[in-house]
């Protein structure tokens, strides 16, 4: 495996600590099932498919990070804010089923692994930190798509540490630990920078466009209203 990459491949982690992370995954998947279903509208639901499908398309496209690895977008962030944490999060595990079923990308018994890193923590993580980053910022779309960056920007990171936890408890190869958290967050920062740069882009073009159907933007509307 190569230690910049985000898709875990079968047999990295052994398949205890990788059948636990199955269960987890499946855990959030039903969380998110229930929260999307009080979530999403009439109006929104399509959103949610387009989401996956772009960040679907967006995943294919590798820019160079440094010293010969590359990266791409994985997207947690930017699909919370448009269409909510819940959807987000199954968007991005279709966009991750496909990849590791159709596509080899990512094991299949690692596809429990995965799903958890940036599916759930990719997702909440940066959910969690645009909602910070919203509280403290004015309170209009140049914010959110602001927010939408700096969430982005520290997602990557944080479900690269997720693989390092996983590592930690389950690794099958000799890389050292401090090797493999250095390679990970090392890359991973650098690869949060580009993921900042599509997020704040394609969040300030559908704001502009169809700002009724960012979910960031809604969730702080009504207050301005009050006001």
């Amino acid at each position: 495996m190569n230690l910049s990459s985000m898709h875990i491949p079968d047999g990295f982690i052994n398949l205890p600590v990788s059948s636990i992370f199955i269960l987890l995954s499946l855990i959030g998947i039903a969380f998110s099932l229930r929260g999307a279903q009080k979530q999403l509208s009439e109006k929104s639901a399509p959103l949610a498919g387009l989401t996956a499908v772009f960040v679907f398309a967006v995943q294919m496209l590798n820019f160079p990070v440094a010293a010969g690895t590359s990266g791409h977008l994985l997207g947690g962030a930017l699909a919370a804010v448009l269409v909510g944490p819940y959807a987000a999060s199954l968007a991005i595990t279709v966009v991750l089923l496909i990849q590791g079923f159709l596509f080899a990308d990512g094991g299949l018994t690692a596809i429990g692994l995965n799903i958890f890193n940036m599916s759930i923590i990719g997702v909440w993580v940066g959910f969690g930190i645009f909602t910070v980053a919203q509280k403290l910022l004015p309170k209009n779309k140049s914010s959110v798509a602001l927010a939408s960056a700096f969430a982005a920007f520290l997602s990557v990171p944080a479900a690269a540490a997720g693989f390092v936890l996983q590592y930690a408890f389950g690794a099958t190869a000799t890389y050292s630990l401090g090797t493999v958290l250095a390679a990970m967050l090392g890359t991973h920062f650098l690869i949060g920078i580009g993921e900042a740069i599509i997020t704040f882009l394609t969040v300030r073009i559908v704001l502009a466009s169809r700002s009724d159907l960012v979910f960031g933007w809604q969730a702080i509307k009504p207050s301005l209203e009050i006001k």
